[in-house]
């Protein structure tokens, strides 16, 4: 509830921006929680669409004043799966961070916790996107939500429970819970042989052979956790607001966070399933298309200019598939391992009323929940 709860947006650049949206308002299922935008909108947003296409800076605010990130919102499902969160990795307090502690000021200060990735970002997310709790007294003095929190945390004292740190350790849990397991490739596992077509059965058997997919996609969420330079261009274009919020540590992906010369231009391996739900692809949502990106890591020709050839992944080489192999691997990644039935993690309702993922007016009317 809390994770989609747009009255935790307590804090807003601008009053008219006072309960209007969630985390899930850039992390929804409809979009396999993702945005289906390229760069999502928090705070300042204006309506929804069908899927969250609709999503659109808010004529009142100027862009300075707007919840918005300069990197495509990466997925909150299977999040359980990665011990650091960001395309960067800069949120945990442990494992592949340690020896970064220099770095962590401003919201990755959330990393002296000591906390994984999950619980990390999730405490972190709420003081950049203007999220609190226990700055709403409808939120805080509601029955359900007390009861709730009285449920999570019965040996936190009640003056001490209502915190940023309790509310991400709730929404972390929640999180966690976020699993992709109805998709056609696991029920294949499970022994439905019949639950893929011949087409992704191919391949799936090219993804795990020839085209050496996995090579990086691999475990539970066909993701490992390194970070990899694959010359995808930065977040720009139509659908991208915001001048000058990429900078160059942005730029710069895992070397912007560690500062070491050899993580520059690396960008976290992203997790493979619902893909299909938003139809951006890449750190920088430069590819409208899965086959797009099949394409480009076919040819593995670098569209950013500004990444040296000296970093580009040892992986990053042409694959030679051909045109119904790459039809193939597409039809795997498109549908085999799509799980149609995400919304299964949304509340039936909040115990706030208000209509989530986003409370504005226009994403009201398109969610039918006036």
């Amino acid at each position: 509830m809390l994770f989609n709860e747009p009255a935790m947006l307590s804090k807003p650049n601008k009053p008219e921006g006072f309960g209007m949206a969630s985390c899930a308002s850039c992390h929804h299922s409809r979009a396999g929680f993702q945005a289906c935008v390229p760069q999502g909108i928090g705070e300042g947003g204006t309506g929804f669409g069908v899927d969250g296409e609709g999503r659109m800076p808010l004529a009142t605010y100027a862009t300075e004043d707007l919840d918005i990130q300069p990197i495509r919102s990466p997925s909150a499902m299977n999040a359980a799966y990665q011990e650091a969160q960001l395309w960067n990795g800069q949120f945990a307090g442990s494992s592949i961070n340690a020896g970064t502690e220099w770095n962590w000021v401003g919201p990755k200060e959330a990393n002296e916790l000591g906390y994984e990735g999950v619980e990390t970002q999730a405490i972190a997310a709420q003081g950049v996107h203007h999220l609190h709790f226990q700055e709403n007294p409808e939120l805080v003095e509601n029955p359900q939500y007390v009861a709730l929190w009285e449920d999570a945390f019965p040996e936190v004292p009640v003056a001490e429970r209502y915190t940023d740190e309790h509310a991400g350790l709730a929404m972390a849990a929640f999180e966690r819970t976020l699993l992709a397991n109805q998709a056609p490739f696991q029920k294949w596992l499970r022994g439905d042989k019949s639950a893929m077509s011949d087409k992704a059965k191919r391949g799936a058997t090219l993804f795990f052979g020839k085209a050496n997919c996995a090579s990086c996609h691999t475990g539970p969420a066909l993701n490992d956790m390194e970070f990899y330079a694959l010359g995808m261009k930065d977040l720009e274009g139509e659908g991208v607001y915001g001048d000058g919020i990429l900078t160059d540590d942005v730029k710069k992906g895992r070397g912007g966070f560690t500062g070491k010369v050899e993580d520059e231009y690396k960008f976290k391996t992203p997790q493979l399933y619902n893909l299909a739900d938003s139809p951006f692809y890449g750190h920088g949502a430069s590819f409208k298309s899965i086959r797009a990106v099949v394409e480009y890591k076919n040819n593995a020709q670098s569209e950013n200019a500004i990444v040296p050839e000296t970093q580009l992944a040892a992986e990053f080489v042409p694959l030679n598939l051909t045109q119904a192999e790459i039809d193939d691997i597409t039809e795997f990644l498109y549908n085999g391992l799509y799980d149609p039935n995400l919304q299964r993690y949304d509340p039936s309702a909040l115990p706030s009323g208000d209509c989530f993922p986003n409370n504005d007016p226009a994403s009201k009317a398109d969610l039918g929940c006036e």
